[in-house]
């Protein structure tokens, strides 16, 4: 394996890169918000992961701004947000293309009036084919526009991969962790040279999860916390991890991941922890949603 630092990038098919680390916004509103995102920058982050339904773009570029760090170098995702179940309301494409632009405004805190996405993601593939076929069809509108730059999924099964029409998605954001591996649609999304972002890959600092005997063993034997051992995992499996917190301790610990490897016996130990379904911890699993 090639050395890993905060600076490594990953190829997206469509020939640009995206950072392999980087800082969840998720619910990080107001002035915590813009802290956070500031701090995590300045401290060498370079993707921001927000959503509009995190209800804090605005927060979110204005703790870009405040950096003082170029947006060229800078990663921002954002992510589109469908109806909530049982609205029977059906957006089409130019009107979800509407929509995802108002995230570009938001995130324009600077002024410049030049704003654009890195990446745009379906936050999650409610409600049926056809309103995830609409969805899709206006994300790639806004990329033949040109403000973003490559669209992707998050929360995605293989029956919502395949039915989708054209461009092949850039990214599967999940939920990945060594207790919910989604192993099937990984390979999928593998084999297709779609990139995985992790989301929750600390599992929201669970307990149960985090004084687990086998990841407290490994964290002792590298000398490392667990957070450290969780982060890593993701890292060596090939994925973008993405953890939040609003503590500047925090966020500069959780990349200090470069100076250490897990060795094939720590990867298969983890490895081993997988529970499926069970070991979700959003309590996202869209595998209930028509085909």
């Amino acid at each position: 394996m090639s050395r890993l630092t905060i600076e490594s990038t990953v190829d997206l098919h469509t020939g640009r890169k995206i950072p392999r680390l980087g800082f969840g916004s998720g619910n990080l509103r107001d002035q915590i918000g813009v802290d956070a995102v500031e701090h995590a920058i300045k401290t060498g982050y370079l993707m921001v992961d927000t959503a509009q339904q995190y209800q804090n773009e605005r927060e979110v570029g204005t703790g870009i701004a405040k950096s003082g760090v170029p947006r060229n170098q800078i990663f921002i995702c954002t992510k589109w947000q469908p109806r909530p179940d049982g609205s029977t309301e059906r957006p089409t494409p130019e009107r979800v293309c509407q929509e995802a632009h108002q995230s570009v405004l938001r995130l324009d805190q600077s002024g410049s009036g030049k704003e654009y996405l890195d990446l745009m993601l379906i936050h999650h593939p409610r409600p049926d084919s056809d309103g995830r076929a609409a969805h899709w069809k206006g994300l790639a509108l806004a990329q033949k526009e040109g403000w973003v730059k490559d669209i992707g999924v998050s929360n995605f099964n293989i029956k919502h991969l395949e039915a989708l029409p054209g461009p092949l998605p850039a990214v599967n954001q999940l939920e990945l962790h060594p207790w919910c591996q989604q192993r099937e649609v990984v390979d999928y999304c593998t084999k297709k040279g779609i990139v995985l972002q992790a989301f929750c890959p600390l599992v929201r600092i669970r307990k149960d999860k985090f004084e687990d005997p086998v990841v407290v063993r490994i964290a002792k034997k590298h000398e490392k916390g667990v957070a450290h051992i969780l982060l890593r995992w993701s890292l060596q499996k090939g994925f973008v991890p993405i953890p939040k917190t609003s503590s500047a301790e925090r966020i500069e610990a959780n990349k200090d991941l470069y100076d250490f490897e897990l060795d094939s016996e720590d990867m298969e130990e983890l490895d081993g922890l997988d529970q499926g379904a069970a070991g979700r911890v959003s309590g996202i699993d869209p595998a209930h949603l028509p085909d």
